[in-house]
This record gives structure tokens, sequence and C-alpha cells, in this order.
């Protein structure tokens, strides 16, 4: 049994959506469940229109939504010419119209809760997967669509759900039968309580929702489609010889997303990593490429990929004080943890700690309150550039090789992960581009 997750550039317009019917067909008999994201920039419409609503702004929100149904009208009519048209244009005008009565009552009372927020983006990927099953079962496939909150269960945390696995899974088994020659189709993102009410899952929801899905049924395979070819070794963007990665852990995934490789969201697919189901990374718009398989533990050693993260500042701060002493750090930290100030690289001596933290924003406090401790340096404009694999410092001169590369660059931070997965350095931003491409030509040309 195969999972296949399809997200909004996927199907953002009919010419996609019959590439992903194509892509399903070509798999009926490994019993394929179809998980869709919200057409294209259907949720930033949504949540949008939701906002203008609160505001007072009818007209806007109006438009908005004007803008929504006549997508879906034109996706649904372009995709339909035989029977399924009919029932499908209705099942179209309902959603709009529901859509509309509830964007209707946040303009009335002005206010727009969590809740309601949940309500009001979920009606991206019932428009989008109501459209799918439709137009499937017009190309001949046996598609059956089946709403997604009847499946995940989460508790109340709208906009950002925790599923309950144990009770997911018991409704997954009781409700879902995939079959070979037969395609399930169903939501991503969104869910719902015990009590019936619409949650959201958060960022990376649809991929979760498709590793929740393989987990409770133990699928053989979960596929991630998208509009790259998989996992690159570096910026595309930056870097022209960038290339998909063949094969990478979910730890080392989990490193290059912190850095800006969003791909996928490396907690949405611990559900599957956890069952020790295998998940790909695909190119809907180039089915034969081969992508990226994510494990839990990738063969092989050395470097996979460079990525940076930019807008870092690093903080230093010196003392006296922290010579043969101890709980130094812990007041140092403590600092942070009452500012809600989140730390990613710290680097010690004797007398010194420097950390990096993202952005700047109300560091001005923190600095104050950090000068208790002693001298306090805030350097900022960074950024951090991260070379992630296995086994890195197995290598031979592998940090000697690195300096090599990086040279002339400035290196303010060097941090040596623990697990020896990823080796971080600090640089002005400004040399962000031409250290990570000196790097890649070095430690990464083919």
């Amino acid at each position: 049994m195969k999972v296949l997750k399809f997200g909004g550039s996927s199907v953002r317009d009919p010419q996609m959506i019959l590439r992903v019917i194509d892509i399903a067909r070509a798999c009926l008999g490994e019993a394929p469940i179809l998980v869709s994201s919200a057409m294209g920039k259907t949720t930033d419409m949504l949540e949008a229109a939701a906002a203008s609503a609160e505001a007072g702004e009818r007209s806007r929100a109006e438009q908005l939504i004007d803008r929504i149904e006549s997508d879906h009208v034109h996706a649904a009519k372009a995709l339909s010419t035989g029977s399924e048209r009919e029932p499908l244009m209705t099942a179209v005008a309902t959603l709009s119209a529901e859509l509309r009565s509830l964007i209707h009552g946040i303009t009335l009372i002005r206010e727009c809760s969590p809740r309601s927020m949940d309500a009001v983006l979920s009606f991206g990927e019932r428009l989008s997967t109501t459209i799918i099953a439709a137009a499937a079962r017009e190309r001949g496939l046996n598609a059956t669509l089946v709403d997604a909150r009847t499946l995940i269960r989460t508790d109340a945390s709208f906009t950002a759900a925790s599923p309950d696995l144990e009770a997911t899974t018991a409704l997954v088994s009781d409700r879902l039968d995939p079959q070979p020659g037969s395609l399930i189709v169903t939501q991503g993102f969104i869910a719902s309580t015990t009590e019936g009410v619409t949650t959201t899952l958060g960022r990376g929801g649809s991929d979760f929702t498709a590793t929740i899905l393989g987990a409770a049924l133990g699928a053989d395979v979960v596929e991630i489609w998208t509009d790259v070819d998989g996992i690159m070794t570096a910026d595309p963007r930056v870097i022209d010889g960038a290339r998909t990665i063949p094969a990478i852990s979910y730890d080392e995934a989990a490193e290059l997303a912190y850095f800006g490789a969003k791909v996928v969201h490396p907690y949405t697919i611990l559900p599957a990593v956890q069952r020790e189901i295998p998940v790909w990374v695909k190119n809907t718009s180039s089915p034969e490429s081969p992508g990226t398989r994510i494990t839990g533990q990738a063969d092989g050693t050395g470097i996979r990929a460079v990525a940076s993260k930019s807008g870092i500042t690093l903080v230093t701060v010196r003392s006296s004080r922290m010579l043969n002493a101890y709980g130094f750090l812990r007041a140092l930290f403590a600092v942070f943890d009452r500012h809600k100030v989140s730390v990613d690289l710290v680097a010690t001596s004797e007398v010194s700690v420097s950390m990096t933290v993202d952005g700047d924003t109300g560091l001005g406090l923190l600095e104050h309150d950090l000068q208790e401790l002693g001298q306090v340096e805030i350097e900022r404009g960074k950024s951090i550039v991260c070379l992630v694999g296995r086994d890195l410092f197995e290598r031979s001169g592998f940090v000697a090789e690195v300096f090599a590369a990086v040279d002339p660059a400035h290196v303010r931070l060097i941090s040596l992960g623990a697990s020896e997965i990823n080796l971080s350095l600090v640089v002005d931003e400004g040399e962000t581009e031409g250290v990570l491409r000196r790097l890649h030509e070095k430690l990464l040309a083919p």
C-alpha cells in the first residue's frame, strides 16, 4: 500500500491535477491513498479573507472569496465534461456558499478566533479534493473521496492541533480499506476533535496527514510530491551545480530543514520514520526523476549538503567569573529563557561564551540583563553556514578542508555537532553565497 501526498504547487491548476491523476493511475496496483493540499495559493487567500472580514473590510473579503470560487469553478469545468460535471459543480457551489456564510459571520462579529480560522482554512483542501476525486472518476479511476476529519483525531489546539495517534489509528483502521485497483482521495492538513470540531495540523500539515495515514495502515512507502526533484545538495537558486541527494537520514533532513531546505518539515514525517516506512520526495512535473529517499538511517558516510540561514545575531559574553566556576552557564541561559530567546549555536572558552540567535528583536533588554554577568558584545548581520552529512569527522583532515574552502571569509564561530552530522560556521551575511559556492565546489563536486 502506498500513500501519495501532493502539495499546493502540484495541484495548482487543471493541467497539474491531470498529472496527479496520471501518477495515481500508474500505481493503482499498490492500493494508493492520495492526500492533497489546497490548490496553489488558496490557503493564503482564505487566511487573508478571514483577516479582512475580522477587520471589517467586507468588500476585500468578498473579492477574495469570489477569486477562490472562480478558480475552483474553472478547474471543475476544465476537468469534468461528462457525468461527473453536474454533481461536481453542485458540490463546489455548496462548499463556496458555506464559506461565504462563515466569512459573513466573521464580518458581522468582527472576530476570527483560532477555531473559526481553522474552519475557514479547511475549505481549501475540501474544494481541491472534491475536484480531484471527480476528475479521477471521469477518467476511469475507481476513486472514493473520504473526509480526513473522520480519520484524523486531534486535541483542540486550533491552528496547530496535535494528533491523537492512538484514536486516529483506530479510526483509520475502521474506516479505510485500501484495495488494489481503487484510489482513496482525502485531505491533508485538516482534522477534527472528538466533538467533531474542525482543526488544522499547522505547518507541514499535509505531510503530517500522509505519514500518519501511512503509519496507521502500515504502508510500504509514503511519497511526498512537490515542485522540486527532491532534497538538494544546496539551494539551486544559489548553486548552479546543486544535485538531488539520492538518500538521506531523518536526522540529516531535520538539520537541513532548520537551515532553510524546507522541502519537508522533519516533525511531520516522524510517524513514518518511527514505523520504518521510507519517505520519498519526488517531483510532480518530473515523475521519472528518482527523487530523495528519507529513512531512519541512510547508507554511506560523508557530506550530503550545504545550507545557510541568514538574519543571525552573534552574542558574546566575556567574564573572568567563568574561570574554574560552576553555575555560570546555568545563570547565562536563565537570562535567555527569561526573555524567551532561543539559542542555536554555542561555543565556550575559559572566559567567554558565544551564542547565535535568530534576528535581533528584543535584544536590548536581553543585553541589559546579560551585562550583570559580564561584558556583552552584540554582532548583527551574520549567517550560519552548515555542512550536513554522516560521520563527518571520520574523514581525515575534514576541518582543514573546510577552512581552506571557506578562505578568505572571516569565520566568527565554529560549532561541531555532537552527533557528527553537522558542522556550522558563522560568517558575515555578505560572505554567505561565496562561502556556500566554495564549499560545494571543493567538498561536494561530483
